[in-house]
């Protein structure tokens, strides 16, 4: 074997001489893009299960697989770049100005631009116009056709602060001063600077499709769709999200903590303590609204069945129990029925494009023994209700019966709440669906928002190792398919729910990182999931740790951390 520097290319399975020092960009079109067997031009690459730009030096043997922006890390790298084209774009055409980048929403990246008070006074809102979105366009589009490079810098984080707070990035310098690096990582597109917490692509000319559409007071960043990544990401109508974001929103302005940086600054003044208990108040007082409202309707003849729907790690098992005691404050009879009951035989089980069996779809369950059962029970009938044993796979019935007395609601729990499918025999005026789900409005900085998926997805490596048994390896190894049974069986109906209940709270991301980071430190670096870990534990590694010793045990958190009173 030669005794040159080699490195394993994945793509390939093949090793790759190498003379040390070449950038990851200048080796794959050594190797050839038709050779790596991408769809679309490299973006980035994965170095020893950790993913890094394509600027990136190789100077020892390493394994590497090149990755496309039809992959999820792609994906994230491709969005990051583009929302840097959208700054430069912005402080050309508004230099004063402020931009925001909100959250993920209807297809695309919310957006905002502010203006700067005078004398120190409240910033107020730009108002956004065709004309407006059309020059911001224009000097995007012209960014790509120059096909700049994205060029990456490790400078002195005190050097770096003075250039932030030069350009009006005080939520930037605000956070930096929390976390104490020595080193910041930094980009520079022409004479911006800015910081993103991943890679950027090579070069603007990679980011080819984009575009920017009016919405509410602000604006959509539409880039690629996720499932053809060849296209445009068109916007979806998502007015009741829109509101639940909101809401989270004027909350997080009134209590002063929109950011990292602010959250940081609470841990380090011992401030969380109040914090922790107005956001419990607030999921206090929007439950007790939506049971109010239920029991409006129930009184008035309608409302006898609630759905209760959301993605994986929502909190809707705890947002459930706890809507039930408000039922019972407004002199309603709870009753659960577990939609897990109504599975069909396991031989009867529908399979997924990889021949497992499909839990998670619609037809997994027994529709028109789960519809005759709602139906008798409505028309006052006794129903014997059926168990649906695991371990063999078989529905049994063991004698539970039930009637609905003269108070009685039903409180059904599951991801098909909102799917009219699901209960298409019964009347719509029976029943009152609710969406739950951790749209988190907590942004890193102005320029980098904080994923509701990844906020989920911390919440179940916890509970899954907790009381799963469940290693983090395995979670994120089941990751990929649970978010496809959401796509498809879940967030296409989120709009048909009578409420939305936003389960998120603004501290619980410093709540979990000490939790997390345990988990996640136990993934080798020598399997695939090592990529995905990483990722949480550098994003992990943003927040300060905040003590639990103040969160209730009716918090929704508690059903991840533990020390719930709820049994579940």
């Amino acid at each position: 074997m030669s005794d040159r520097l080699k490195i394993f290319c994945e793509n390939t399975g093949t090793y790759i001489d190498i003379d040390g020092g070449e950038t990851l960009g200048q080796l794959a079109r050594k190797i050839g893009h038709d050779t790596l067997g991408l769809k679309f031009p490299e973006i980035c690459a994965m170095v020893n299960n950790k993913n890094e730009p394509l600027q990136y030096q190789v100077f020892a043997p390493k394994m590497v697989k090149f990755l496309d922006r039809s992959s999820a890390s792609g994906f994230r790298v491709y969005t990051r770049s583009l929302c840097m084209m959208l700054y430069c774009a912005v402080r050309e055409v508004l230099p004063a100005a402020r931009l925001r980048i909100v959250h993920s929403i209807s297809g695309g990246w919310y957006c905002r631009l502010f203006s700067p008070g005078t004398d120190g006074g409240q910033e107020t809102p730009v108002e956004i116009t065709p004309g407006l979105l059309a020059s911001l366009e224009q000097v995007m589009r012209r960014l790509r056709d120059a096909d700049m490079p994205f060029i990456r810098k490790e400078r002195l984080t005190r050097d770096i602060s003075v250039k932030f707070r030069q350009e009006g990035l005080f939520d930037k310098v605000e956070l930096l001063s929390t976390l104490h690096d020595l080193y910041t990582t930094v980009y520079r597109l022409g004479d911006t600077l800015d910081s993103y917490y991943g890679a950027l692509a090579p070069s603007t000319g990679v980011i080819n499709i984009f575009s920017l559409a009016l919405y509410k007071k602000g604006f959509l960043l539409l880039g690629i769709d996720r499932t053809d990544p060849a296209r445009q990401a068109e916007p979806v109508a998502m007015e009741k999200m829109y509101e639940a974001f909101n809401e989270n929103l004027r909350f997080n302005r009134i209590i002063g903590v929109s950011n990292v940086g602010e959250l940081n600054k609470a841990v380090i003044s011992n401030s969380t303590a109040r914090l922790i208990n107005v956001a419990e108040a607030l999921h206090d007082k929007k439950i007790a609204s939506i049971a109010d409202e239920i029991s409006s309707r129930y009184h008035e003849g309608g409302a006898r069945v609630v759905l209760v729907a959301g993605p994986s790690s929502s909190g809707k098992t705890t947002f459930t129990k706890r809507l039930a005691i408000y039922l019972l404050t407004n002199l309603l009879e709870p009753r659960m029925i577990s939609l897990d009951n109504y599975f069909v035989n396991r031989d009867q089980t529908p399979r997924d494009h990889t021949g497992d069996y499909d839990y998670e779809s619609l037809y997994a369950l027994d529709l028109a023994q789960f519809n005759a059962d709602l139906a008798a029970l409505l028309r006052g009938e006794e129903v014997e209700l059926p168990t649906y044993n695991f371990e063999s796979g078989q529905r049994q019935y063991k004698g539970d019966r039930l009637r609905l007395g003269p108070n009685t609601i039903l409180l059904l729990e599951g991801i098909h709440g909102l799917n009219p499918e699901l209960t298409a025999s019964i009347d719509e005026k029976m029943k009152y669906r609710v969406y739950v789900s951790a749209l988190t409005t907590l942004s890193i900085d102005d320029h980098n928002w904080i994923p509701t998926t990844d906020n989920r997805l911390l919440r179940r490596i916890i509970r899954d190792h907790k009381y799963r048994g469940a290693s983090a390896v395995e979670t994120l190894r089941r990751w990929a398919s649970v978010r496809r049974g959401e796509e498809r069986w879940i967030f296409p109906y989120q709009e048909n729910a009578d409420s939305t209940f936003n389960s998120s709270l603004i501290f619980e991301l410093g709540v979990m990182k000490d939790y997390a980071e345990a988990i996640l430190r136990e993934v080798p670096n020598d399997c695939p999931e090592y990529a995905e870990a990483y990722r949480l534990r550098r994003f992990l590694g943003y927040f300060l740790p905040i003590g639990e010793k103040s969160i209730p045990p009716t918090s929704l958190l508690r059903e991840f951390l533990g020390g719930s009173s709820f049994r579940y």
